[in-house]
């Protein structure tokens, strides 16, 4: 083999290919559709991944830069269309995709993003009931966040004067769309939280396009509804639009007006509702008048009530009668336990030792005092005593003679 007259190095090989495929029109501001396979997200913020069809695969890379405005998560499976160009990462002699754009094949981004958010903050709990603030009855001070230049405010304040004039509306000035909407409208919550007479705190934007309503479907509104110490009414679309910071919120309503009435009750109502409670304070009071009345009409005219002091006195009369029987059926229980007691004395009297031995009959111990009941239980020459009714004998046994026994 003949020696080459230039040998090429890697690095030189790499920017011909590279200098030809950005050279190729074909290759430059191209759209590409496929599914996403492999998906990282660096910790640098790039992101990096495989787009495929069933017969082959492309590497991609979505720098920082530009990923920072995807408004949703890419996913493994998802069919996706990308904007970008074909080049060379010379480094290691790859070409690969350069994403400058990323949309959602068949849906929106900005509605893939709605229901990725709205299905991550329901799995944590940001719509349950239970996290729900109630409202005040009659607020006296309402913060409403909005853009002074917009209807909403105008329609609010025109139904608070026509509802309930003498509330305060205190307006938190805030975007309402845009890239620095969400931080806007968070830092307005804070600011109405930050205010102690603040009870209330009304959103209001007059409806928009999806696009429009994009910031109330942010994850830093729907935290900061969320984390508000004031309840929270969402008013930011029409009565068939619904926005992440509705599910979050307090209170939906469908409009700015509609929020509104829901804060505050009809002046005139509450005139009215105070009447009515006048008028059934007024018939209550006059039936318990009637029934104290009656109550009394009867207690005067009581049979008790007409000789109290002949009431009384047949009274001491009954109970001294009760007192003189007490005494006497006491009397003859104590008579009757007397003979009960003496008939008992007699009784023991006649069982008493000393009677049968008054009678000439003694009884026989032997020396330690136990009471001789056989003849068998002795033997000659024992010591025995013999009490008699008046003293006592000692004597020693000189003969045992075995007789009938007694009955």
């Amino acid at each position: 083999m003949q020696k080459p007259a230039f040998i090429y190095t890697v690095s030189e090989i790499n920017q011909i290919i590279k200098g030809l495929i950005q050279g190729d029109p074909r290759l430059s501001e191209l759209w590409v559709g496929g599914e996403l396979s492999n998906f990282k997200h660096h910790r640098s913020g790039h992101m990096y991944f495989t787009i495929k069809d069933r017969c082959s695969s492309l590497r991609c890379v979505f720098f920082r830069s530009e990923n920072r405005y995807c408004r949703f998560t890419p996913e493994d499976g998802m069919e996706l269309l990308l904007y970008g160009k074909v080049s060379v990462y010379e480094p290691g002699g790859l070409y690969q995709f350069y994403v400058s754009e990323m949309e959602p094949a068949g849906m929106g981004s900005l509605y893939l993003a709605f229901e990725q958010l709205k299905k991550k903050l329901e799995a944590e709990g940001l719509f349950r009931e239970e996290h729900k603030q109630k409202l005040p009855a009659l607020p006296r001070r309402i913060g409403v966040i909005t853009s002074p230049t917009g209807a909403a405010l105008q329609d609010i304040l025109t139904t608070v004067r026509q509802r309930y004039p003498y509330v305060k509306i205190v307006v938190a000035e805030s975007l309402m769309q845009g890239d620095e909407a969400p931080a806007d409208i968070a830092r307005a919550i804070d600011r109405l939280n930050a205010r102690e007479e603040i009870e209330l705190i009304i959103i209001a934007r007059g409806g928009g396009s999806f696009e429009d309503l994009a910031p109330f479907n942010s994850e830093t509104v729907a935290r900061a509804i969320f984390h508000s110490r004031r309840p929270v009414i969402s008013a930011v679309g029409h009565e068939t639009d619904f926005t992440i910071a509705d599910f979050v919120a307090d209170l939906r309503a469908a409009t700015p007006t509609a929020a509104a009435a829901a804060a505050l009750p009809r002046y005139d109502e509450l005139l009215r509702g105070v009447d009515r409670l006048r008028e059934r304070s007024a018939l209550v009071m006059q039936q318990r008048l009637q029934r104290e009345k009656q109550l009394l009409d009867y207690t005067v005219t009581a049979r008790f009530y007409r000789r109290p002091r002949e009431r009384v006195q047949r009274a001491r009369e009954r109970s001294d009668r009760a007192g003189q029987r007490l005494q006497q059926s006491a009397l003859q229980l104590l008579k009757l336990k007397g003979l009960q007691l003496a008939a008992l004395e007699d009784k023991l009297e006649g069982a008493s030792p000393l009677k049968l031995m008054a009678r000439g009959y003694s009884f026989c111990q032997d020396e330690e005092g136990n009471v001789v009941r056989s003849i068998g239980d002795l033997q000659v020459g024992e010591r025995l005593q013999l009490r008699f009714r008046d003293g006592t004998a000692r004597c020693r046994i000189e003969e045992l003679e075995e007789g009938s026994e007694l009955v």
